[in-house]
């Protein structure tokens, strides 16, 4: 296969129960496997770089998750909008195109998504990249307390106040928050993830799932335990103005990872928006580094 057909990205679905999951596709199928799992306000589209920078290695993998871009799922009467569930979703998915083994790279929403699979499937796990997407309290910046206060008491009134969350405004926000010079981020991310949170049910669903997130914090300690007994090769590259997760959360991996390879770029929560060109570089030395080569 030529690097020029390696690097070419396929637009697939994959029906996976009553979800049918939209995934981008690039690399030769027998090359190792990345699996880039997004958060929010994001879709598959925020690694688009990325695929591209790692196709002619690797056979890279980035599904939409459910509630999230071109992905469709049903109603919530019809669907458990929960981490737990989106994560059985995407582990079927995983079964189902036969990735047998994978490094995962992940950002917020995603990295819970990710450890779970981890923590279930220890050895289909290669690798980890990290951007932006934590696993320990001390990472978890003040953007998140009135979400706390939700999760303390999940009423009407602290829901309500969460309100703007799920809306095209915030998801800018959160896009160019932290960012020297916003002129550098370009409107095609949030502008296409305002106009999918504006869809019919789309904010309730968000705001169940950022009560659900609450699990994941729950589940911090068991995360924490399988960096610690599996080692897994693990970088961090993290935007240091995230309004969300703080520098601390990376530098955490340092207690359960020694080894870990941790980097800081001065960005926000998006930080391949905006230093795409300096972090691509980096995921590739390490994955050089960490899985083998292809045949």
């Amino acid at each position: 296969m030529s690097e020029a057909n390696v690097r070419q990205v396929h637009y697939r679905y994959e029906r996976v129960g009553d979800v049918k999951v939209f995934y981008r596709e690039a690399g030769d199928p027998s090359s190792p496997t990345v699996l880039l799992l997004h958060g929010f306000a994001a879709s598959s589209f925020m690694w688009r770089d990325l695929i591209v920078a790692l196709a002619d290695q690797y056979y890279v993998i980035a599904p939409d998750l459910p509630a999230f871009g071109f992905t469709q799922s049903p109603r919530q009467d019809q669907y458990e909008y929960s981490f737990a569930n989106i994560t059985k979703t995407i582990d079927q998915f995983t079964t189902q195109l036969n990735l047998e083994r994978y490094a995962i790279a992940v950002h917020d929403y995603g990295a819970p998504v990710g450890w779970r699979l981890a923590v279930a499937h220890p050895e289909k796990v290669s690798a980890i990249i990290s951007q932006n997407g934590n696993a320990y309290e001390e990472g978890l910046a003040d953007g998140w307390n009135s979400i706390k206060k939700y999760w303390q008491d999940p009423s009407r009134e602290n829901r309500d106040a969460l309100g703007e969350f799920p809306t095209p405004a915030s998801i800018k926000w959160q896009y160019v928050e932290g960012v020297e010079d916003p002129s550098v981020v370009s409107p095609d991310g949030y502008t296409l993830e305002g106009l999918h949170i504006s869809r019919p049910g789309m904010a309730d669903i968000q705001l169940d799932l950022l009560l659900n997130y609450a699990t994941n914090v729950e589940k911090y300690p068991e995360f924490q335990a399988y960096f610690r007994e599996h080692q897994p090769p693990l970088l961090a590259v993290w935007g240091k103005n995230d309004p969300f997760f703080r520098p601390a959360g990376a530098e955490a991996w340092k207690r359960d990872i020694p080894d870990a390879e941790i980097h800081f770029f001065d960005t926000g929560h998006f930080a391949l928006e905006t230093h795409s060109e300096e972090i691509v570089p980096v995921v590739r030395k390490f994955l050089e580094r960490v899985l083998p080569s292809p045949a």
